[in-house]
């Protein structure tokens, strides 16, 4: 069974990516040049990628930097230090990605006969971003039951995963490790430096992930 995983290069895409193979699907990931603040993440994507022999990568170039509004996609806005305890959606947070990305996956499921997308949200510790919630998800299931040739003329249904949605993120790497999922390829700093910062959200949510899992994590840190 084909499925399309949508690979970011980070903890959890990587992570979701060894579920799917687990399952024994092929695999199709898909990644995207959306003109964010640096490219680190998505040259972890594609060493990824290698590292599951896949033989096509689909790479989407688009520019969510000319709709801003997020600290990763316009350099006028700096990353917020990382507050996993805040209150209120980060200035991290990018307009409608996941709903844009998303529907990318939907495409690429449906031209190449895939049944499935996986997609790494999490619920539990995350920053807060509205669009890894499993109502978004629930909501662009249905979407996708409507919206395309293959489910509504052919009867094949292309179903939304999201095997990571209710872990903790110390389950996460405690799933990947169990997986063999090449956690020491990927990268999940927002400030995308040579080092991780060690210091904004996604850094400070995966080192409290690794310690509670009782693992070191393999990136480099800047002390």
């Amino acid at each position: 069974m084909k499925a399309v995983v949508l690979l970011s290069g980070g903890l959890d895409s990587t992570v979701c990516m060894a579920v799917a193979a687990a399952a024994g699907c092929e695999l199709l990931p898909i990644s995207f040049d959306y003109q964010q603040r640096h490219s680190r993440e998505l040259a972890s994507a594609r060493r990824v990628a290698a590292h599951y022999g896949i033989v096509r990568h689909l790479v989407i170039t688009t520019n969510m930097a000319a709709i801003g509004g997020s600290a990763l996609t316009d350099m006028a806005v700096d990353v917020p230090a990382g507050d996993v305890a805040r209150p209120d959606i980060p200035a991290t947070y990018v307009p409608a990605r996941n709903l844009i990305f998303l529907s990318y996956a939907l495409a690429y499921a449906e031209s190449s006969g895939a049944e499935r997308i996986f997609i790494g949200v999490n619920a539990l510790d995350y920053s807060g971003y509205p669009d890894c919630r499993p109502e978004f998800i629930a909501l662009f299931q249905r979407l996708a039951d409507y919206s395309t040739k293959a489910a509504v003329q052919d009867g094949r249904r292309i179903t939304v995963e999201t095997p990571l949605v209710a872990l903790a993120k110390k389950d996460i790497v405690l799933l990947g490790n169990k997986l063999g999922a090449p956690l020491h390829l990927t990268t999940s700093c927002y400030a995308g430096g040579e080092e991780a910062c060690g210091r904004c959200d996604s850094c400070l949510l995966r080192l409290k992930g690794f310690a509670e899992a009782g693992f070191e994590d393999p990136i480099p840190y800047a002390k």
